[in-house]
């Protein structure tokens, strides 16, 4: 049993690690709500990776200020309807400033996906890492990491945020602070989630066959334990994207996220709060566009959640394919 019954296993695991990628990719076929939601996720990652090359095309920019383009007399309304969409402007100007809804729109992407992408990083990094030492460390470290991540649970995120935010310096790069922020606050859960499925699969045959061969600590974690942990993080990785889009969001609402001139959706959202009257799109634009993303990450993550776990049944009632799930 010592090296060599591990090193006889690993082939065996490669291929089923492959044969188990293939199911996922099978299961995850067979519901169109969550193929839907992945070809939206992806046009809108890709729309925020070339919003230069979409302004550029378009003629504009998210900063250049337009005041022939608002009527001054009326306070600042768009002059022209739909808020001044034409030719020059695809989806309007803003109030008061002139400038383009598109680049500020598609730019704002950049900052939403980028912030709620980074902050779940963050997140899982630092979930796994005290997950994984808090259920193979000593019963002290377990105690000492279990009664952290209980406080860090228990912490009020928004007001942490809040609090954090409003005393770090200004020059200080937003957008970068803002993820760490969220990140660094917001790790608890998926730690819970990493030490308890950790400690299920301490007790496996093949985990016991690598520590009798002598393996460290460590090299069993990265070689025999992270395989096993990769779908509970995977489908909770998911489910956090559009979480942390909703509290940058929020944040940018309440003023204390991404500072102007750059364009963030709450940011554009809490300028708006006065104009859904007398210009109702500047408003409806970058709250549909939030409403989008959030919708087709979280039916994307409950897709991925229930093709990693086919005993999971999807949350989803339209589009999920239960009999094709049953038969795959």
């Amino acid at each position: 049993m010592s090296e060599a019954l591990v090193a006889t296993q690993a082939p065996e695991a490669s291929v089923s690690g492959a044969s188990g990628a293939r199911q996922f990719w099978r299961r995850l076929r067979t519901q169109r709500a969550a193929l839907v939601a992945a070809a939206v996720v992806a046009l809108l990652v890709l729309v925020a990776l070339a919003a230069p090359l979409l302004t550029a095309l378009e003629g504009q920019d998210p900063t250049t200020y337009h005041p022939s383009l608002v009527d001054s007399a009326r306070g600042g309304v768009p002059v022209g309807s739909f808020g001044g969409a034409g030719g020059d402007h695809w989806l309007g100007v803003e109030p008061q400033t002139g400038r383009d809804m598109f680049a500020r729109l598609v730019y704002g992407a950049r900052v939403s996906l980028g912030v709620a992408l980074a902050a779940t990083v963050v997140q899982v990094l630092i979930g796994v890492l005290v997950g994984v030492t808090s259920a193979l460390g000593s019963q002290w470290v377990d105690q000492l990491l279990s009664r952290l991540t209980d406080i860090i649970v228990a912490l009020p995120l928004m007001i942490m945020a809040l609090a954090l935010l409003a005393i770090v310096p200004s020059d200080f790069p937003r957008p970068v602070l803002v993820a760490l922020v969220i990140g660094l606050i917001a790790w608890g859960n998926i730690a819970k989630i990493t030490r308890a499925q950790t400690l299920t699969l301490k007790g496996l045959d093949y985990v016991s066959a690598a520590r009798l061969s002598g393996w460290s600590t460590w090299r069993i974690a990265r070689r025999e334990l992270l395989p096993g942990l990769a779908a509970p993080v995977i489908t909770y990785a998911a489910l956090l994207v559009p979480i942390n889009i909703t509290v940058e969001a929020a944040l940018s609402f309440l003023g204390v996220g991404v500072k102007p001139p750059t364009p963030s959706w709450g940011q554009m959202l809490t300028a708006a709060d006065v104009w859904y009257q007398a210009a109702p799109q500047y408003l409806l634009l970058p709250a549909g566009a939030l409403f989008v993303t959030v919708l087709a990450l979280t039916v994307l993550g409950d897709g991925v959640r229930t093709a990693l776990d086919p005993r999971a049944a999807s949350r989803l009632r339209v589009g999920t394919g239960r009999k094709r799930e049953a038969k795959a």
